[in-house]
């Protein structure tokens, strides 16, 4: 009998054991400390999915960060205003511009004694200087928003002052007893807890669990690691990267045109290619049909510059294709159904793609006209094969032209054709320069098939 009842005591403490822990809290710790942009995106993003998988009570974002790019920043903001969840933003120090933005779409807003909130005026990542107005209008509109989805409170009074919240925005915007028309709005800690834009002082993230009365298991917190593929994809998404690789694509495919055989700089256009839209694949972004408009758009490119010289229809076409291609890749669009995208991201895109090819425009540019002398001289092939020890490579009679006027039967961008004495051939613009069709060159040097032409005098 003595056993019997020893087991139904032990059966008891087991159930309400597991009851206990199972009326524990789950709560989730992000770090937001880096410069808000892709990385940070992913961050969050995969640090929310991991807390609505462990059904988690709340998340808390630990921020500390001097803000970054707009787009990135409204992408958080907006996973924040969706959660199903508690969110609570706890400003270890500084939660500036986009960091401001963040922690204001959080439903509690704890603060650390000398921490600040806010100066939120967008500025350029160059030189510091503030963006034109429109810029400074939809941050202004979004910190209001964000701050009005809290609602009001009980007195009908705003839970979150949105003219407080624009004021961080606009140096215009005058709050009388707080801040003059001559100074964006940042928050102290006790000023932000006066005008209602923090909860408390707290000096860790365990004195929130007891302000909010959350009791997770073992006090435990679980907070989010990232993974080595979320630092590739939020490395590889980040808008100066993407201009990176988008020249390196360009650049390598046009120096692969103009050397024999397949060599490095297809090698590089190949990676730069994969680095570009695998992560965006991965992120739902880019779908393989703008991959195939991409492919195609340099598929034209090509036969414009190999088999149809000077007639550029088919170079501008694929020139359009591939600029699409590229944009379209970085939106999150269904088959040109753009609800999901705002004016920012848009205008985001086209920056980068647009930054990107220039960048490979002046790299060609650059070295058309510097490879072959100079420091550059290094990168060229210039050992010369004597055909007396044996080495022919390629029909030398049209040696003779050298020096003799000829026709440019195409434009000249810079390769095109020639006629001379009823002879057609292959020609290069010595200085790269553009030459129309019909005008008068002189050849100076045949090379490699090639004649090197120049504009006559």
């Amino acid at each position: 009998m003595i056993k019997v009842k020893r087991l139904f005591f032990v059966v008891f403490i087991l159930m309400f054991t597991s009851f206990v822990n199972a009326s524990r809290d789950v709560v989730h710790q992000i770090n937001i400390d880096l410069e808000i942009g892709s990385k940070s995106w992913v961050y969050v993003r995969e640090g929310i999915n991991n807390a609505l998988s462990d059904s988690a009570d709340a998340i808390i974002f630990r921020i500390n960060t001097y803000g970054g790019e707009v787009v990135f920043a409204d992408s958080i903001r907006t996973a924040i205003l969706n959660l199903p969840i508690k969110s609570i933003a706890f400003i270890d120090n500084n939660a500036a511009s986009a960091g401001a933005l963040i922690s204001i779409s959080c439903n509690k807003i704890y603060m650390r004694e000398g921490a600040s909130i806010g100066a939120a005026t967008v500025v350029n990542s160059a030189d510091g200087d503030a963006m034109p107005d429109k810029y400074q209008s939809y941050m202004r509109a979004t910190m209001r928003s964000t701050a009005e989805a809290h609602g009001k409170d009980s007195l009908g009074n705003w839970i979150r002052d949105p003219r407080i919240a624009e004021a961080m925005v606009d140096e215009r915007c005058v709050i009388e007893g707080l801040i003059d028309s001559e100074h964006t709005l940042t928050l102290t800690t006790l000023e932000a807890i006066t005008y209602g834009y923090c909860d408390g002082i707290v000096n860790n993230v365990n004195q929130i669990l007891e302000e909010e009365k959350l009791e997770p298991n073992n006090g435990e917190i679980t907070v989010y690691k990232p993974s080595k593929w979320d630092w590739f994809e939020g490395t590889f998404t980040g808008t100066a990267l993407r201009s990176i690789l988008i020249m390196l694509i360009i650049a390598g495919i046009y120096f692969e045109l103009h050397q024999p055989g397949i060599g490095f700089p297809l090698a590089i256009a190949i990676l730069a290619a994969v680095l570009y839209f695998a992560p965006l694949i991965a992120l739902g972004l880019a779908q393989y049909w703008e991959v195939a408009i991409v492919i195609v758009g340099i598929v034209l490119v090509i036969l414009d510059i190999l088999i149809l010289p000077g007639t550029f229809v088919l170079g501008a076409i694929g020139g359009v294709l591939i600029f699409m291609g590229l944009v379209l890749g970085v939106l999150d669009n269904v088959v040109f159904n753009f609800s999901n995208v705002d004016l920012t991201q848009a205008g985001a895109a086209v920056l980068s793609v647009a930054i990107g090819l220039l960048l490979a425009v002046a790299i060609i540019g650059f070295a058309i006209t510097k490879i072959g002398s100079g420091a550059l001289k290094r990168l060229a092939l210039d050992t010369t094969l004597d055909s007396s020890k044996g080495f022919i490579a390629v029909d030398t009679s049209s040696q003779q032209f050298v020096g003799s006027i000829a026709t440019a039967v195409t434009d000249m961008r810079p390769i095109g054709k020639i006629i001379i004495e009823n002879k057609r051939l292959e020609a290069v613009s010595n200085d790269g320069v553009f030459i129309a069709k019909g005008s008068k060159v002189i050849v100076i040097k045949y090379h490699a098939g090639k004649a090197y032409v120049r504009p006559c005098n």
